[in-house]
């Protein structure tokens, strides 16, 4: 797959159905020896949040349980917060 086709669709998280984000807003942390994604980084917060800390969510790809033609389903027991 590659990342065109992974841009746009919804990030939704499978234990309490909670939109997360969308994936052509985050960054993906790449394994350069194997080309793997390792991770997804979720910006959180608004655009209006001027000023204020920049804080991200860190979805480990191993979290991703099903990629479907508009959403991505993950299922994180707990958020990792970055910030």
């Amino acid at each position: 797959m590659r990342y065109s086709e992974l841009g746009g669709k919804e990030i939704i998280d499978l234990d309490n159905g909670e939109r997360m984000g969308v994936v052509g807003q985050s960054d993906l942390i790449i394994d350069p020896a194997s080309g793997k994604i390792e991770s997804i980084i979720l910006p959180t917060g608004s655009l209006l949040s001027l000023g204020r800390k920049k804080e991200e969510i860190m979805i480990p790809w191993k979290a991703v349980r099903k990629i479907g033609s508009e959403m991505i389903i993950i299922e994180m027991k707990e958020k990792s917060a970055k910030g």
